[in-house]
């Protein structure tokens, strides 16, 4: 009987196991039998579907809260042009990805480099926000909003060029 053992959408290793004497209860008895004995734990199905039942909860429960903040910004910023910006340009996502970063337990060398790159990254997108206005009352929203992200990317990487020889790595 072969079996594929699934870890986060990823075929990490074929097994191939005889199981003698199974009377028809096929993955349910390899399953078993791997446990049992301590041989492949990672070949019961059933303990990578548990993994990932508990894992739902906590990534629905991080959509919902970062959702919310993104919401609660463009609420605001329809009552208030200054208190929506000011809003929008804390760093509320960044300091959620940290959270959230600390509380899946990740190394601080793993959080402060997020930190890090995320200054560098911010950094290239400012151009953007002084260019769109402008485009917006010549050009309409959608045309603004594209030429935008295309002065930012350009940005991003004339910016990476010139903080590479100082050692940052960008890309």
């Amino acid at each position: 009987m072969a079996v594929v053992v699934l870890m986060r959408g990823v075929v990490v290793r074929v097994v191939v196991i005889v199981v003698v004497g199974g009377h028809g209860r096929g993955f349910g008895k390899v399953a078993k039998t791997a446990e049992r004995y301590d041989a492949l734990p990672a070949l019961c199905h059933h303990t990578a579907t548990e993994q990932a039942s508990r894992a739902m909860p906590w990534i629905i429960t991080k959509y919902l809260i970062t959702a919310a903040v993104v919401v609660a910004v463009s609420e605001v910023a329809k009552r208030s042009d200054r208190a929506g910006a000011l809003l929008a340009s804390l760093p509320l996502v960044t300091l959620l990805a940290l959270i959230w970063l600390h509380v899946e337990k990740q190394s601080t060398a793993k959080i402060a480099n997020h930190a890090w790159y995320t200054f560098w990254y911010v950094v290239p997108t400012l151009p953007m926000f002084l260019a769109f206005p402008r485009l917006l009352a010549r050009f309409g929203f959608w045309p603004a909003l594209a030429t935008s992200a295309v002065i930012t990317v350009v940005c991003f990487a004339l910016f990476a060029l010139a903080v590479k020889p100082f050692g940052i790595k960008l890309l």
